[in-house]
């Protein structure tokens, strides 16, 4: 879906003392990375609908929430109305991922599927012919700076090869323990949208950003030449 990878900011690990300050400082970035944890899916809680809501009359960033909670069925509505234009669920989570894909595009958003490190991805076997996006998470879910777990290019491989079997195109998302080397890796296997969080939010932002994108398209451009 992309020609060149992009870069998605993850601000669970901004500054909240200093939000507004933090966006201004991400605006080179290609998509803001929103995370929403409930504390039950996953033990921690982040932000929720009143911050998405002031985050999307600041920027003009597109915003990609990833809904890290139970039921993600019952609050579909409520994010996008919020200024979602990725909605991110996980599988694990879900009861009806039909039913809630299909809503995401009523609402006139990209829908996206999370897997989780142990999730197989023949689990999205039935649903990947309706997906705008898949995220591979890198680490597990719930906290910020883990460390990038190496056998998810061996899933991206898997992503790539049933996208190509299903003749279809959907970004190829990872979130996790993404820096410069990392970034070249999920690239070379596939990936074109990147989550970073440490590694952007640090020192000098559109520096970090600009690094990360070169490292990707590093990667981008060898993707015929993959082990």
């Amino acid at each position: 879906m992309f020609d060149t990878p992009k870069i998605a900011p993850s601000i669970l690990s901004a500054n909240f003392m200093e939000l507004g300050h933090e966006i201004d400082k991400i605006s080179t970035a290609d998509y803001i990375h929103f995370d929403v944890m409930d504390g039950r899916f996953v033990p921690n809680l982040s932000f929720g609908l009143p911050i998405l809501r002031q985050l999307k009359a600041y920027t003009d960033l597109p915003i990609d929430v990833h809904l890290m909670i139970d039921n993600p069925d019952s609050m579909i509505d409520e994010y996008i109305d919020a200024g979602a234009d990725i909605v991110c669920f996980h599988l694990e989570a879900a009861t009806h991922p039909h039913r809630i894909i299909s809503r995401i595009h009523e609402k006139g958003r990209l829908a996206a599927i999370a897997l989780n490190p142990g999730t197989p991805v023949s689990a999205l076997d039935p649903l990947i012919y309706d997906l705008d996006m898949v995220l591979i998470m890198s680490v597990n879910p719930g906290y910020g700076g883990q460390k990038f777990i190496d056998s998810t290019v061996h899933k991206l491989k898997a992503v790539r090869a049933l996208c190509t079997q299903a003749q279809v195109n959907p970004i190829i998302e990872v979130d996790g323990g993404i820096n410069t080397r990392t970034a070249e890796l999920v690239c070379r296997y596939g990936a074109n949208l990147l989550v970073a969080g440490s590694s952007v939010f640090h020192d000098d932002y559109a520096h970090n950003i600009a690094a990360l994108r070169k490292a990707a398209q590093g990667g981008y451009s060898m993707q015929g030449n993959m082990e």
